[in-house]
């Protein structure tokens, strides 16, 4: 990252338009803890779904060969999917809510969107990651470590805000 007065990464305070929407990495580290809850309902959904998605459609398939028992696991299957959809969909919404892009829903990576280096870019994301350490060019799918001097800068300022 330069330091060049339109690089926002680190240090972004206004607050643009949702579509446009600059977060620092102060904020993305503040809003981990509830982008994680989110992130495992999506995850999970996602999970229910692709388990599930492959024996609903060869029971359906085979409907009308059906006996009871078979017949009524079609159906708890169906309501089970629809259940996950339900929850797979409120995650997104409340995600989109935030400001958060969902760049892989099945691995559960998300993007905080930012700007290094006057170019579009996310603060990256995933489960297993114990914080916010990556980042990438939205372009791109190749995670960067965030350099050690963001971290100092993103450090400081929650110090500040606390």
């Amino acid at each position: 990252m330069s330091g060049s007065t339109e690089n926002r990464a680190h240090d972004a305070s206004e607050k643009p338009a949702r579509r446009d929407q600059v977060m620092s990495l102060a904020d993305a580290c503040s809003m981990l803890p509830l982008v994680q809850r989110i992130v495992a309902d999506l995850v999970a959904g996602q999970r229910c779904i692709t388990q599930l998605t492959p024996e609903e459609e060869r029971l359906h398939r085979q409907r009308r060969a059906l006996n009871w028992p078979e017949r009524s696991r079609l159906y708890e299957m169906r309501e089970q999917i629809a259940a996950a959809d339900r929850s797979l969909q409120e995650a997104l919404a409340e995600l989109a809510s935030l400001g958060v892009i969902v760049i892989d829903p099945e691995f559960g990576r998300i993007g905080f969107p930012t700007v290094v280096n006057g170019r579009r870019a996310y603060f990256s994301w995933q489960p297993g990651d114990g914080s916010v350490g990556f980042w990438h060019f939205a372009e791109e799918q190749r995670r960067r470590p965030v350099p050690v001097t963001w971290v100092k800068s993103a450090q400081q300022t929650l110090s500040e805000k606390s």
